[in-house]
């Protein structure tokens, strides 16, 4: 046999096993993908099962090299992360919801019950002005409260009809601080107003905005009595009108300040023990304000300064 017989041999051997090698690859592959994947998916239903069935904050596993099998199991874990995100909430509006029902309880339960009181003496005594009056006083309390109640259970429910128009918030600020004259006068209250010259009109509900500023307001008044100060500042910013306002009194520490306007949030006075407010009235300010496009923010230095920024949508 010659060199040239020989090495045409040699070479058919070669090519023989590229073959083999090539042939044993591409079963070993097919292999792996048909059934290598099956065990895989296997494992991510055992997975979502478990989690599903037992109610865990865990997320699906499965250690492989296959990118299509991982990235699959991405869009499955966020979707788990999305479903107890939505899960957290329910609960968190349960608890929300029973913690308001109780508190609402209790705050019409307590001048009900002075109500009946004073209502008592007065069969007994006959009437009288004096008790008259803070019969009256605590009935109006009483509707407060429930007013409140069912308009913030509207506004979540998305039952809330807004008439909305154009609206001079220039004209509405002047006149909400005028309402508050006398009871700013009574407190010795220095009052600063800026409102522009020239009108700046948005787009809103006019009773809804009144709202804001007076809950807004309410609420400066009472937790700035100690600063003795209001600032009502009007001005716009890329496409907004903002109304700032301002107090000078024990401010809100941030602890406090990233709840303030969650529903029956109140603040507890460490000096007295005593829970303030009944925890609508900011609530209620701030879901208005986001259901006609805008929102109140919040920005305090505690002892210095408290900003609430009423944000509306300007025309």
């Amino acid at each position: 046999m010659n060199s040239r017989a020989v090495i045409t041999i040699l070479v058919c051997i070669i090519i023989l096993l590229a073959g083999v090698i090539i042939y044993q690859q591409f079963v070993y592959k097919v292999f792996k993908t048909k059934y290598g994947i099956q065990a895989e998916l296997k494992k991510i239903t055992q997975n979502i099962s478990d989690i599903l069935d037992n109610n865990t904050d865990e997320k699906v596993m499965v250690f492989t090299d296959n990118k299509k099998v991982m990235d699959l199991c991405g869009q499955i874990n966020r979707l788990v992360l999305d479903r107890q995100k939505i899960q957290a909430g329910y609960k968190k509006q349960e608890i929300s919801l029973k913690k308001m029902l109780a508190n609402i309880s209790h705050d019409i339960k307590t001048p009900l019950t002075v109500i009946s009181g004073y209502l008592e003496i007065m069969r007994i005594n006959g009437a009288d002005a004096l008790a008259l009056q803070k019969a009256e006083a605590k009935a109006n309390q009483v509707a407060g409260l429930v007013n409140q109640f069912f308009t913030l259970a509207k506004l979540e429910a998305g039952d809330m009809v807004m008439d909305m128009e154009n609206v001079n918030i220039s004209e509405l600020c002047r006149e909400n601080i005028l309402d508050f004259y006398e009871i700013l006068t009574r407190k010795d209250f220095n009052v600063d107003i800026s409102v522009p010259e020239e009108n700046i009109y948005v787009y809103g509900d006019k009773r809804a905005i009144e709202r804001i500023l007076t809950n807004i307001l309410s609420n400066a008044i009472h937790y700035g009595i100690d600063g003795k100060y209001i600032g009502i500042f009007l001005h716009s910013e890329e496409g907004f009108a903002l109304i700032d306002i301002t107090d000078k009194g024990k401010g809100i520490e941030k602890e406090f300040a990233e709840n303030v306007f969650e529903r029956l949030y109140t603040m507890e006075d460490p000096r007295s023990r005593r829970v303030e407010g009944n925890g609508l009235g900011l609530a209620i300010a701030k879901n208005l304000a986001v259901q006609m496009g805008g929102d109140v923010l919040l920005v305090s230095r505690p002892g210095v300064q408290t900003t609430f920024t009423i944000k509306l949508r300007k025309i």
